[in-house]
């Protein structure tokens, strides 16, 4: 088949350093040449272009009609609120439209700021930067206001939000939507000196904190991936791919998953491991010395060859581990041998 014998990425690789739930820095490898930079482009385009988001769509202002208007005792004009507004970054838990709403007056003799703070929300509706900059109230200065929030993908002009049923005064706004305020994408040669040399994609990710940069990537690369099934006009036949393993971890594990018959022992200490049921060097290890000196007939002499044959091989009696991956490594070997 043709794809088979291609490099894939094995993994994702985050900067545990400088990821937060609005930046994240990761690093995707290997690539052939040229792969990297058309999944990186696709990824960048569908991360700016196709993840849902919340946004505000309708204003509708106490004493304002169009959004030329100004508005006593504001120091903004309407279509400065707007776009305000417009800059609000919002999360929702809901795909149902929701109202926010905004009440503020200024009692006192000198400036008050409006911040996204102030604003009323429903349960389902978070305000994500509260310090974000609405308008200015001047002394005795009212503001009264209504948002709708809905969910939505890309950027949406006013035009799109206006309908029959609007009630005068009700302003529609244009809408971005999209979660994702900058992606950067770098491709570098694995090793910059061989001509057969693989690449790596580095990824840069900047969201509004309704959704995490690696939530973002793993949404986008879905969305990437179901585009492409209708091509695929054949049936996969998906290999098992076992997990990689560190060589020391499958060389103790190979170790453990021995049956202590195998160890070479006296038939004295041999026997005396039979008559306590270890039928395993993964059993032997995790009985500690004193329980093995209770055992009947086992003796120091017997104690001190098994230490010597268990060190020979980088064990000990007393271990803890989880024997699992001794069991998998036990698995494999046996697919081996009857392979051979």
């Amino acid at each position: 088949m043709h794809w088979q014998g291609l490099n894939i990425p094995e993994q994702v690789k985050w900067d545990e350093e400088t990821l937060t739930s609005t930046y994240g820095k990761c690093t995707y490898a290997p690539f052939e040449r040229g792969l990297a930079r058309l999944i990186g482009n696709g990824l960048r385009r569908v991360l700016l272009s196709s993840l849902k988001g919340a946004a505000v769509t309708t204003v509708r202002i106490e004493g304002v009609l169009h959004e030329f208007s100004t508005i006593p005792g504001v120091w903004e004009d309407v279509a400065e609120i707007i776009l305000n507004i417009k800059k609000l970054a919002i999360k929702m838990e809901t795909e149902s439209p929701r109202k926010m709403t905004l009440h503020v007056v200024n009692p006192l003799y000198e400036m008050r700021e409006i911040t996204a703070g102030d604003i009323q929300t429903d349960p389902d509706v978070e305000i994500l930067e509260p310090d974000a900059h609405l308008a200015y109230l001047d002394r005795h200065g009212r503001l009264d206001m209504e948002m709708e929030v809905e969910v939505g993908r890309g950027y949406v002009i006013a035009e799109m939000h206006k309908s029959e049923e609007q009630a005068i005064g009700v302003l529609p706004i244009d809408s971005n939507f999209n979660p994702i305020r900058n992606v950067s994408l770098e491709i570098l040669p694995i090793e910059p000196h061989q001509s057969d040399t693989l690449w790596k994609l580095i990824l840069e990710i900047s969201t509004n904190g309704s959704i995490t940069p690696s939530d973002a990537l793993g949404n986008a690369a879905k969305i990437f991936k179901d585009q492409f099934t209708v091509f695929t006009n054949f049936r996969e036949e998906f290999e098992e791919i076992e997990p990689k393993v560190d060589e020391e971890e499958e060389k103790r594990n190979q170790y453990l998953s021995m049956s202590v018959d195998e160890l070479e022992l006296s038939v004295r200490s041999s026997n005396c491991l039979k008559n306590a049921n270890i039928r395993t060097v993964a059993e032997l290890v995790q009985k500690t010395e004193t329980e093995l000196l209770k055992t009947r007939n086992f003796g120091k002499k017997s104690l001190n060859e098994i230490r010597t044959i268990l060190g020979d091989m980088n064990l000990s009696l007393g271990m803890k581990f989880d024997l699992s991956s001794a069991e998998k490594t036990k698995t494999r070997t046996r697919k081996v041998k009857a392979a051979a």
